[in-house]
């Protein structure tokens, strides 16, 4: 519960900044905000996987000391914004999410910013869905695991160029798909959530986000391939020296391992996952996911903020 209080701060301070155009000022508030709390927190963590290399912007910056320095140690995954697009359009799905594991548990990517994903929720384990399969044949396996026909499974995928042929392929399966402009920790972890319309995510995004939803879908009981994914021979040739296998297929287990993890997500702007940041009289609402992957808990946390007194408290004005 310490945790979501670092993702709901750090959505009040990035909520100021919906529509308003601002990628950098919308991350920058919730940096700050995550990070003045994050020093509260009894542990002594290290942040593995930090945001802001990708796009240069604000982060909290890998190797960088959280918690008030108190045992236990642990490894840490943050991407205070995970949509900062999003945010600054005003658009739904955008949260603020952190990830927790035991120290020495969490896959540092090296240079490699980027890979490809696939994620599926616990009804399709053990159906044989992989990397090494085309789409079609994944489609296939999910549909068999929903005991459903491929024309009623959905495929969430970032709308991007470099998707071209993929997207093609799953509309020439027969496969609705949910295009999602942004915010791939939250199409992959509506796979695994009842009820989101979504059983399946193709395609490349962010290697950061996608530590971070294998720790949510360990604790959800879903599914995180990933393979690395360099975008030029120097991030090859700097990933192998480093001893990372960009060939590999890398499961959740890989990407998180052990199995004593947790997860924390507040939403930002409404979207399928949670609801946003709503605005009233002195008061603010957030909802959020907590998780943990030990006891396989999944809460889902309503909360009423009471603005003057949270100012007073963080020191960060959300007024």
């Amino acid at each position: 519960m310490e945790l979501v209080r670092v993702t709901e701060v750090a959505a009040l301070a990035a909520s100021r900044w919906m529509g308003r155009g601002d990628k950098e000022g919308a991350d920058g508030a919730a940096v700050e905000a995550m990070r003045v709390l994050l020093r509260t927190v009894p542990m002594d963590g290290i942040v593995v996987i930090g945001e802001g290399e990708k796009d240069e912007a604000p982060m909290l910056f890998n190797g960088e000391l959280i918690g008030d320095g108190t045992p236990p140690e642990c490894d840490i995954a943050v991407d205070p914004i995970d949509g900062t697009t999003l945010t600054s359009l005003g658009r739904g799905n955008a949260l603020s999410v952190i990830a927790v594991s035991d120290r020495g548990t969490m896959f540092n990517p090296g240079p490699c910013v980027y890979m490809e994903k696939i994620a599926y929720g616990p009804e399709c384990i053990g159906y044989g869905i992989s990397m090494d399969n085309s789409p079609t044949r994944n489609l296939e396996l999910v549909a068999e695991a929903k005991s459903e026909p491929v024309r009623d499974v959905t495929a969430v995928i970032l709308d991007r160029d470099r998707h071209s042929e993929l997207i093609a392929e799953v509309r020439d399966a027969g496969a609705r798909i949910r295009l999602i402009p942004d915010g791939d920790v939250a199409g992959a972890i509506s796979t695994a959530w009842p009820d989101s319309g979504a059983d399946i995510l193709f395609g490349i995004g962010g290697t950061p986000e996608g530590v971070i939803s294998a720790a949510a879908l360990k604790c959800m009981g879903g599914e995180q391939l990933g393979r690395l994914w360099p975008r030029n021979d120097r991030e090859r040739k700097e990933a192998e020296k480093l001893g990372r296998d960009v060939t590999k297929v890398l499961t959740a287990d890989d990407l998180v391992q052990g199995d004593n993890c947790f997860f924390a997500a507040t939403g930002i702007t409404d979207g399928d996952l949670l609801k946003g940041v709503h605005y009233y009289k002195n008061h603010a609402s957030t909802q959020s996911l907590v998780m943990r992957s030990k006891s396989g808990t999944v809460r889902l946390v309503t909360a009423d903020h009471q603005l003057d007194k949270l100012n007073s408290f963080s020191a960060i004005e959300f007024g």
